[in-house]
């Protein structure tokens, strides 16, 4: 599995990104959002999410890059709700920031949703029920400061999040349920150190 590409940008449009790593220029389709992240830089790391089909005549294998992990997991996200494909999860992306979309989906606001090309009643509302608590309990909405009906959280050290939900991981704990007890724990104590905060994690978390 593909974590990160980082290299020259040697090409860029609105819709795709080469970037040349150790001489293999890797393509990976991107959002509007990592285009105006990148746009103009020499240098670039985008976090990979690679895509395999198989099968028949048409196998391919297709790399999409993000300028943040947030926006990457916002994307796998999407893609796991029933009539969000890949195309469809980009222009999402492409159509509001994730901060935007995060905020619509917490908030239930299904005509913004619609509001995207390809995106129906339907799958704007299936979106919502899909996500909503996963948008939350992921700690996404914290990291882009999305308002979701309750008191703003003050900013948390990403930094120290990133660590002890890797190091709760590696220990067992599933991914949402780690990031979730650790943005709680850092939101009430922002400088706490990331060993303290597992600690602390590994006694709350069930």
């Amino acid at each position: 599995m593909i974590e990160y590409i980082k290299g020259e940008l040697t090409e860029l449009t609105p819709t795709l990104a080469v970037v040349e790593a150790a001489g293999v220029g890797y393509a990976l389709n991107i959002s509007l959002n990592t285009y105006t992240g990148i746009q103009g830089k020499k240098e670039a790391k985008l976090y990979v999410h690679e895509v395999l089909i198989a099968g028949g005549r048409d196998d391919s294998f297709t790399l999409y890059g993000f300028a943040t992990r947030q926006e990457r997991e916002l994307y796998c996200m999407l893609i796991s709700v029933s009539g969000v494909g890949a195309n469809t999860a980009r222009m999402m992306l492409s159509s509001m920031s994730p901060a935007e979309l995060c905020d619509a989906i917490a908030n239930g606001n299904e005509k913004l949703i619609k509001s995207v090309k390809g995106i129906g009643l339907k799958t704007a509302q299936r979106v919502i029920v899909d996500l909503k608590d996963k948008i939350v309990s992921s700690g996404i909405a914290s990291e882009l400061h999305v308002s979701t009906g309750r008191e703003e959280s003050p900013a948390i050290n990403n930094a120290v999040k990133d660590e002890a939900v890797s190091a709760m991981t590696m220990l067992g704990f599933s991914p949402a349920p780690a990031a979730k007890v650790v943005t709680a724990i850092l939101t009430e104590q922002p400088d706490m150190a990331v060993e303290l905060v597992i600690k602390e994690a590994l006694k709350r978390i069930k």
